[in-house]
């Protein structure tokens, strides 16, 4: 079984905790409306997806 030799000090084991973050969305801007989406997505704004309107948005009256 193995066993550490010394205790590891505080800040040595919370430098290794530093580096786990998360990172931003990648966001672009819809061809048809330029509102911001997620890449590979389909734009929430207008229903559009490379050019093509792939799904049907309800608007608000």
């Amino acid at each position: 079984m193995a066993v550490p030799k010394r205790k590891l000090s505080k800040s040595r084991s919370r430098k290794r905790y530093a580096h786990y973050t998360t990172a931003a969305p990648a966001l672009s801007t819809c061809s048809h409306c330029h509102e911001l989406k997620m890449n590979h997505r389909v734009c929430l704004a207008c229903g559009y997806y490379n050019g093509i309107q792939r799904i049907e948005i309800a608007t608000k009256k």
